[in-house]
């Protein structure tokens, strides 16, 4: 796999190679050239691994797609910022299935880089509605499951977002989450 910036510079190789092409008048391997360049230009910005991740999780291979995933060695220096959040969401998914924790800190990190389509971002802000739901943090899941419903325009998740906020209703949350009974050990101190 590239760094980002060497598939720029291939990029402007290959156009250059494109050019002379034309300029020696031939036609064919100049338009081969800029059809070669285009494809590394897609390339920069849709990283071929994620791609062929995306791919593997619509097959619910988990397995496949971490090997994907496990290819991009260093994600700050291969991936533009977009892609970067489209990883660590990909791992978030990826890692919800056995370590909440681990994925909540992935999903965190997406959303901090962004995701370019607003349900990508609606599933990861619902993620991080259920995890912070499950340790106990209504008011932060509330706040994340509103940002989830403004996220999704096409009501793709509205039936989770329902379903989460009708486990919600039905959970009562405890009054007090440290100190407990403080005030009841002063009455028997008396």
């Amino acid at each position: 796999m590239f760094n980002k910036n060497i598939k720029l510079v291939l990029t402007v190789l290959i156009v250059a190679g494109a050019v002379y092409q034309f300029a020696e008048g031939n036609i064919g391997n100049g338009i081969a050239l800029t059809l070669l360049a285009s494809m590394v230009t897609l390339l920069y910005f849709k990283n071929e691994f994620i791609l062929l991740a995306f791919l593997k999780l619509r097959k619910q291979d988990f397995e496949g797609a971490a090997k994907w995933l496990d290819r991009i060695k260093n994600p700050s220096g291969a991936l533009v910022k977009k892609q970067q959040g489209y990883f660590n969401y990909l791992k978030g998914i990826m890692s919800s299935q056995t370590n909440m924790n681990e994925a909540e800190r992935y999903f965190k990190t997406a959303v901090s880089f962004g995701l370019s389509m607003g349900h990508d971002m609606a599933m990861a802000k619902l993620n991080l509605a259920g995890i912070a739901f499950s340790k106990m943090r209504k008011q932060e899941a509330e706040i994340l499951l509103k940002e989830a419903e403004a996220h999704d325009k096409r009501g793709l998740l509205k039936e989770q977002i329902q379903m989460i906020k009708a486990q919600m209703k039905k959970t009562p949350m405890p009054n007090q989450h440290f100190g407990g009974n403080r005030q009841m050990r002063r009455k028997n101190s008396r």
